[in-house]
């Protein structure tokens, strides 16, 4: 474990991107102690203050934990979920910030903006520009899944809450966004919605055109009211969705970096010949 001197990176990332490695293909197994903070520093051939960069950012991503008194350890459970809204909190940080969200409803993408917008109100962060645009399944279609658990069908009254759910949450988002520009807060703010097609088996958030996060939706059988009835529905549980992150600044050539491009260029292809505006 050597950092390379010829990766643009600071070294605190290159150290990240090594351990992370090496925790995903388990040479670190679950529940194994990392080399403490000194004996990382001497392999790598840094400061200690870099170390314990590079433990921070494995700590963020939710990869390792820390036990006071007995050192840092890599998770029991290693398929790297993360949490979106520390990244989103970065993101705001700088001066320009790009989201672009696919998946059934806006609705975890409304509770982790809408701390940061708030900030933003209140004068503790000032991006110059601020773009959010949110694809989202068209409810005026039927759909293969969600559907009954009966019969397999296409349920138009789940569709029609569907939508109450997705419209509050996405326009929630977008005026918002909108009320910082016209209050001068955000010189360039936009928050855009555009539907496409039935309601994806995933979730994808593209952030600064830097980070993706991915996850499957779960599927899972369970009642829903609807005009007063207990329904039973198959459907896409977002609040069961694992979401892994991948990055840019992983390494032009690594899988991350990839993955990222790849999800950026899909959303925009997506966005631009086949998605139309909501209403």
């Amino acid at each position: 474990m050597r950092l390379d001197p010829d990766d643009p990176r600071p070294p605190y990332l290159q150290v990240a991107s090594q351990l992370r490695a090496a925790i995903l293909t388990r040479k670190f197994a679950p529940g194994e102690k990392l080399p403490s903070g000194p004996d990382l520093a001497q392999t790598f051939g840094v400061a200690r203050q870099t170390i314990q960069q590079a433990i921070r950012e494995l700590r963020e991503e939710g990869l390792i934990v820390s036990r006071q008194g007995s050192g840092v350890f890599v998770r029991e459970k290693t398929a790297r979920p993360v949490g979106l809204r520390p990244h989103i909190e970065q993101a705001f940080k700088r001066p320009e910030v790009s989201i672009d969200f696919a998946g059934f409803s806006g609705e975890t993408l409304h509770g982790a903006v809408q701390e940061v917008l708030d900030n933003i109100r209140i004068g503790r962060l000032s991006p110059e520009r601020i773009s959010i645009r949110m694809l989202l399944p068209d409810t005026g279609r039927p759909w293969s899944l969600p559907i009954r658990a009966d019969n397999r069908q296409d349920e138009p009254r789940f569709r029609q809450r569907a939508e109450k759910i997705t419209s509050r949450h996405a326009q929630a988002i977008v005026e918002s966004v909108h009320e910082l520009r016209d209050l001068g807060l955000v010189p360039n703010a936009s928050a855009q919605v555009r539907i496409s097609g039935e309601p994806p088996r995933f979730k994808m958030y593209v952030i600064n055109g830097e980070e993706a996060f991915f996850g499957y939706y779960a599927v899972a059988e369970h009642a829903v009211v609807l005009d007063g009835t207990p329904v039973e529905m198959l459907d896409l549980m977002g609040k069961d969705t694992e979401l892994f992150h991948f990055a840019i600044s992983d390494g032009p050539d690594s899988v991350g970096a990839q993955f990222v491009q790849q999800s950026a260029s899909w959303f925009d292809a997506v966005w631009d010949k086949v998605a139309r505006e909501a209403g």
